[in-house]
């Protein structure tokens, strides 16, 4: 038996934790179990449900939008990525025995596309899409596929405007499966595609700064209200996703979302070798910490790597800790000290914190970092 002493929890909270067998065997005070291993933390090292990061590029077959699971990881302090559109049914049975050599426990969008990312406009040709091979794959892939993902912005689409996103909606529709959409430059415009989308269905670059955002509903340049069809989107269930990314996070446009009230549901990177490498997504933990910056405490953001996408992905279970649940945890601390941040637009602030991951626990395994 593992047993953390003096975990700090999100809430300000100290508990301890026991861990046996790779789940959480005890969740209390002054925890004392004979033979255990400890680990006695201080109460001044956070730990929380082990993150999720629910946008990421974690197949290696096609660069640059590419990455190994474990490099975006558990070696940056996430235990789940989900790939999201990376491959698409043509290639679903390679990404899947390489997801298998990893300890980072990898999930997948599949790209309504056969091609995945194998081509970059893989909407601008309608042949690319096959009900009976998505079937196929999802059939074949149950607990590894999650759901669908459709690239919907103009470079992707080309002349096909928004019947991709019809026809990928009826597809997850069919499959029950939920949708995520990538959002960008238009056209399509982005009030088209939110009239498509329905309870469970996923917007991922939610507050990217491109023309074709949230805010962009008036005659002249700059912020306004949010569009009409967002506020509709929201009330129907429709989920707001990060994805960070190289191009697709504005902190101009994430202030005017939290000024407004428009919320997001999951912080994700949209990580990728590059990016990962040369920024400015770096890792989750650094897109997570411009959202402290931004206002957000420490609760509500780590919910968002937690107990949103765990209640996404695995039906309603939460993802706070208590016992009997799956021991997939990630302990990190919130150092203080001068940290630059800088959004996918080139703005660049100061700020006084940074979360910083040290360890992992995975299945029950404890990993320092």
């Amino acid at each position: 038996m593992l047993i953390f002493k003096g975990a700090k929890l999100t809430d300000g909270s100290v508990q301890d934790l026991a861990i046996q067998e790779g789940r959480i065997y005890e969740v209390g005070e002054h925890l004392q179990h004979d033979g255990s291993n400890e680990i006695d933390l201080h109460g001044e090292v956070y730990v929380s449900r082990g993150w999720i990061d629910l946008h990421t590029h974690a197949f290696s077959k096609f660069p640059p939008y590419c990455a190994y699971g474990d490099e975006i990881g558990y070696q940056t302090g996430v235990t789940t990525v989900v790939d999201a559109g990376s491959s698409g049914y043509e290639d679903i049975d390679e990404f899947y025995e390489e997801s298998k050599e990893c300890k980072t426990r990898v999930l997948a969008f599949l790209n309504v596309s056969k091609t995945g990312l194998g081509r970059v406009d893989e909407l601008s040709d309608l042949n690319h899409l096959s009900f009976p091979g998505l079937k196929r794959a999802c059939e074949k892939y149950p607990h590894f596929i999650i759901g669908l993902k459709a690239r919907i912005s103009s470079s992707v689409v080309g002349k096909q405007g928004i019947q991709p996103l019809k026809i990928a909606k009826r597809y997850a529709d069919e499959l029950h499966l939920p949708l995520m959409v990538h959002i960008g430059n238009g056209p399509p415009m982005l009030g088209d595609i939110l009239a498509e989308l329905r309870a469970g269905d996923i917007v991922t670059h939610c507050f990217h700064g491109k023309d074709n955002h949230l805010f962009r509903n008036g005659l002249f340049p700059g912020l306004h209200a949010p569009i009409q069809p967002c506020r509709e989107a929201l009330s129907r269930g429709v989920l707001f996703d990060i994805g960070h990314g190289t191009d697709s996070f504005s902190f101009a446009v994430a202030r005017k979302a939290k000024a407004e009230g428009v919320p997001f549901h999951t912080i994700s990177t949209d990580l990728y070798k590059r990016n990962q490498e040369k920024g400015p997504v770096y890792d989750m933990a650094t897109t997570l910490t411009k959202f402290l910056y931004l206002g957000y405490d420490l609760e509500t953001v780590i919910d968002a790597v937690t107990d949103a996408p765990a209640n996404l992905l695995y039906k309603g279970q939460s993802g706070r800790l208590k016992k009997g649940m799956v021991a997939d945890l990630t302990l990190f601390t919130v150092d203080e000290g001068e940290h630059v941040l800088t959004d996918s637009l080139g703005e660049s602030v100061t700020y006084h914190q940074k979360i910083s991951p040290k360890g992992v626990v995975l299945r029950g395994e404890y990993i320092e970092l």
